[in-house]
């Protein structure tokens, strides 16, 4: 009977601890419920674990997925909210157009912000809309204004700051100065836009020029960059463009426009971001690559507007050219009106095969010489380089006429050659000032190899047909920044004394440093020499009370 109970009991022991694990199961599966037989459950795509890095900003990609979680309190940044530098007060820029008034000699202080009123989400600073891609390849044939063409193709994303603002405000505050950089941004900007268009590249770029130069070929800044696209010398060679005593490719409209487009291409590709592209074409890539790699040891983002120590110049580059875009995009907001641009070519282009005085061209073009060098900026002299370039640009209604008259030209109209015999005492170099030539275009002519000439030895000099006019001439010279001063003001000339400064100068004569160093093509750090002679622009009411100010 004990045996019976015990079996019986066991029994109930296994019945029993059977119940719990099946209880125990069913709970389980209360939170947790049955899938389909044949369901299946999509897998989360994985996340990366990657540091984080500002993802660079191409043209035509604009991040929705902005990151949140910077630290960061005094930049704005592409990928990472946060504010703009306080570094904003900061009023120091380039402005190479020689007719310019004085944009930032106004110090930010005033307009600027606190840093705590400054957005703190880059939502608020960009815009993050996409662009249809189908947009930008549609026709632009239809299009009769040029800026509208333009403005279709703008695609670089808004930035809304205090320095965007700022420029903003300044443009629309100089509408004279506006209209007179668009009426000679007329002559080029049909070939600038459409070789952009052809590359695919973002129509913003058609604009870099206004910053540059204000449209002037013949702009020449302290840092020797010339052109509509400020090349300086080093950089020009890098990209092919010839500088010599009779041309200057750096001013040519045509070899500039494709050679800068080839440097920010490259600069893109570099930096796969287009505002470290521009801020490396303005303070060259070497810097920028420096700063993104002091970043990126910090842990700090990587994208233009956390690169900390960038000069001022380059802190307000890409703002002001963001200010360019939005007032062209949207003109009548600030006051602006831009006159309608015709959207068809207003110069044709036509190979000359060789060496030929530019005042014969215009003659069979009919065309006017000084229109003729207005737009073929990089003819330093009255005739073209002997080794080339041999192309001329002429408005697009005279371009056949030119072919048609150019081959019946005789080869020997083409230039005029005068022949000099030797005297004693001649030099090349008096030979060359006394015609106007280059010693080096007497040797060319002439198979000198080196610099030694023989009294009685007949030398061939070319010459021009005509003398230049004093327009022409002074036209086919690189303009310097230090000859047109501002309007309304009179030169004088100032000798430095000993243990003065450009800061004491300006001071003296109640003018800015950079206003000084522009004018007299120095750089604002440069050390002076005591004795050099400056030029000063003042106010006439200020001449009466400089009394050892000599009157330029």
């Amino acid at each position: 009977m004990h045996r019976v109970v015990q079996k019986q009991t066991n029994g109930l022991l296994l019945a029993s601890a059977a119940l719990l694990i099946s209880l125990v199961l069913t709970g389980c599966g209360a939170f947790a419920p049955a899938k389909p037989v044949n369901a299946q459950t999509p897998q989360p795509a994985p996340i990366s674990q990657s540091t984080k890095v500002s993802r660079p900003l191409a043209a035509d990609v604009v991040p929705t997925d902005l990151d949140t979680q910077s630290g960061a309190t005094d930049v704005i940044a592409i990928t990472d909210p946060a504010n703009f530098a306080s570094s904003a007060r900061q009023t120091a820029t380039r402005e190479t157009s020689t007719d310019a008034p004085d944009e930032l000699d106004t110090d930010l202080t005033a307009d600027a912000p606190d840093d705590q009123d400054s957005p703190t989400n880059v939502a608020d600073g960009i815009d993050t809309r996409q662009i249809d891609p189908a947009e930008e390849t549609a026709s632009t044939s239809h299009y009769t204004d040029l800026w509208d063409r333009l403005r279709s193709g703008l695609r670089l994303p808004k930035l809304d700051h205090q320095r965007v603002a700022y420029h903003e405000r300044w443009f629309s505050k100089n509408p004279k100065y506006m209209k007179r950089k668009m009426k000679r941004a007329s002559l080029f900007l049909y070939h600038i836009v459409e070789e952009i268009d052809r590359r695919g590249l973002p129509m913003d770029l058609a604009l870099l020029p206004a910053i540059e130069s204000a449209y002037q070929p013949h702009a020449y800044s302290h840092a020797r960059a010339s052109g509509l696209w400020q090349f300086i010398p080093s950089t020009a060679r890098r990209y092919g463009l010839k500088v010599n005593w009779w041309y200057d490719g750096r001013r040519d409209v045509v070899a500039s426009t494709t050679a800068a487009l080839n440097y920010l291409e490259d600069l893109h590709a570099e930096f796969d971001d287009w505002y470290l592209a521009l801020a490396a074409y303005n303070a060259g890539e070497g810097k920028v690559r420096y700063l993104m790699e002091r970043n990126r040891r910090r842990g700090l983002p990587m994208d233009y507007l956390h690169l900390r120590r960038l000069r001022p110049e380059t802190q307000h580059y890409v703002p002001k050219l963001m200010a360019m875009i939005n007032i062209v995009r949207n003109p009548e907001k600030y006051g602006i009106t831009l006159e309608p641009i015709p959207n068809k070519p207003y110069f044709g282009r036509v190979d000359l095969g060789s060496q030929i005085d530019l005042n014969v061209v215009a003659k069979l073009a009919d065309v006017p010489v000084g229109d003729l060098y207005d737009i073929n900026p990089g003819f330093r002299r009255w005739a073209t380089d002997p080794t080339g370039p041999h192309q001329v640009l002429v408005p697009i209604e005279n371009k056949d006429i030119l072919i048609a008259d150019l081959a019946n030209l005789p080869e020997d109209a083409r230039i005029k050659w005068r022949r000099h015999r030797v005297k004693q005492g001649d030099t090349l170099g008096a030979i060359g000032k006394r015609y106007g030539v280059s010693v080096w275009a007497i040797k060319k002519a002439n198979n000198i190899r080196g610099t030694i000439i023989h009294v009685g030895q007949n030398l061939m000099i070319p010459i021009s047909s005509r003398p230049l006019s004093r327009h022409i001439a002074n036209i086919t010279r690189p303009l310097p920044r230090s000859s047109v001063g501002p309007r309304g003001r009179a030169k004088i000339i100032h000798r430095v004394r000993k243990g003065e400064t450009l800061w004491s100068i300006a001071r003296k004569y109640r003018v800015y440093v950079r206003q000084l160093a522009r004018w007299n093509r120095m750089r604002t750090r440069d050390i002076l020499q005591v004795g050099r002679r400056l030029k000063v622009w003042i106010r006439p009411t200020q001449v009466s009370s400089i009394d050892h100010a000599t009157s330029g």
